[in-house]
């Protein structure tokens, strides 16, 4: 249909459509598309130095953080690499720096602003840096959810654990009723916690990880298991189903993890014979199952540098993250594939490349604030609230 059928139909693009299109926002979602200013063209020779000659302007008053699945341009200009709770709490440990630059996704820069002081200012060089699954759940929806459950007469026996990888509405959700955050490196922790506190658990907004722990960790069987829909009436479920579940799962996942399959795994034991499978929690569960290692990215990092020489590994995680871990232990004579044939980067992730870099290290040197992440004080202290029980896990 062209522009001119549409207007004689009198046709109103959806704010979904206009966000998708790039000309809109929506403030609640990790979406974002407003990035003010002239980027530099991605194939300016001089972006390097330029980026280099920036972040020795600013000095200690820049702190560059760069999450493991960041492209190699960018992670050079990185003062810390790491997974986004560590990267916040390193931040946090920088009082110092004025900018906090987040080389990540839009709920990591939130995570970063709650936990820093308030004299600090946290940056993402570009607004559209999302992430679907925290897309997944918005704070409408999980209010709507809580709804259900009070209706079923079971909500005060459900104590929510989110996930890392979620909006700070709702991590301040979580907090506000009781629950704690979880990484993928704690949370089985968390779930024994939560179930000292309650007889349930919403599991928020990644169903692999939520699943997987349950199951693989604390003995749960699937049966035990039900997924919570949003776009469903009722989430999909009966108030009998809801009562019956140990674990109410919210139907998120991620576009990365969740694009691996068990045919990845017998294809990869098929071509490289004595290969290790190596994969993140956040895959599907039949992939977990089929796998000889599960753990989060620190672990994956930390399996592959104690693993021996002539070890061959399949890594199912971010293929930047992959290719990095390849590169550098190539030179240990260990050879570490992806594990799917196709090529999988987090797209959202890879929207910081090294002209947005640019652009805002150049900005900031200027004393122009751009891109500024700011979580407000009510939303702040409920999710802060939430952090600090993670952090307080036995």
């Amino acid at each position: 249909m062209t522009t001119a059928q549409t207007q004689e139909l009198d046709v109103q693009p959806t704010p979904l459509a206009l966000l998708l299109l790039g000309r809109e926002a929506d403030p609640r979602s990790e979406r974002g598309v407003e990035c003010p200013g002239d980027l530099p063209s991605a194939s300016d020779p001089d972006l390097v130095a330029r980026a280099r000659a920036a972040k020795e302007k600013l000095g200690d008053k820049v702190f560059v953080l760069g999450h493991h699945y960041q492209r190699d341009e960018v992670i050079q200009f990185a003062d810390v690499t790491g997974d986004s709770f560590k990267l916040a709490r390193d931040a946090a440990a920088r009082p110092e720096a004025e900018y906090i630059v987040f080389c990540g996704v839009h709920f990591m820069a939130e995570s970063a602003d709650i936990l820093t002081s308030d004299d600090q200012k946290v940056v993402l060089p570009d607004l559209a840096a999302g992430c679907s699954m925290a897309d997944m759940a918005t704070a409408e929806q999980v209010a709507e959810c809580w709804d259900v459950l009070t209706e079923a007469g079971i909500a005060e026996q459900v104590v929510p654990v989110s996930y890392m990888n979620s909006s700070a509405d709702i991590k301040a959700f979580t907090g506000k009723h009781g629950g704690t955050i979880c990484t993928s490196s704690n949370a089985e922790r968390a779930l024994n916690w939560a179930f000292e506190q309650g007889e349930k658990v919403l599991f928020l907004p990644d169903q692999h990880l939520g699943r997987n722990t349950a199951v693989r960790d604390l003995g749960m069987s699937l049966e035990d298991c039900v997924v919570y829909n949003p776009h469903r009436p009722n989430g999909g479920l009966t108030a009998e189903e809801l009562r019956a579940a140990k674990m109410i799962l919210w139907r998120g996942h991620c576009s990365v993890h969740g694009r691996f399959s068990l045919d990845s795994v017998n294809d990869v034991r098929e071509r490289i014979p004595g290969v290790n499978v190596l994969v993140h929690p956040e895959c599907k569960h039949e992939v977990v199952a089929a796998a000889d290692h599960v753990g989060s990215t620190e672990y994956i990092i930390k399996a592959l540098e104690a693993a021996p020489a002539g070890s061959k590994w399949a890594i199912g995680t971010e293929l930047n993250l992959v290719r990095r871990l390849a590169n550098r232990f190539a030179a240990e004579d260990k050879e570490v594939v992806f594990l799917d044939k196709t090529v999988c980067f987090c797209s959202t992730m890879n929207r910081i490349d090294l002209p947005h870099l640019v652009w805002t290290l150049e900005s900031l040197a200027e004393g122009t604030l751009v891109n500024r992440i700011e979580v407000d004080k009510e939303t702040e202290a409920f999710a802060k609230l939430a952090l600090e029980r993670m952090l307080a896990l036995p």
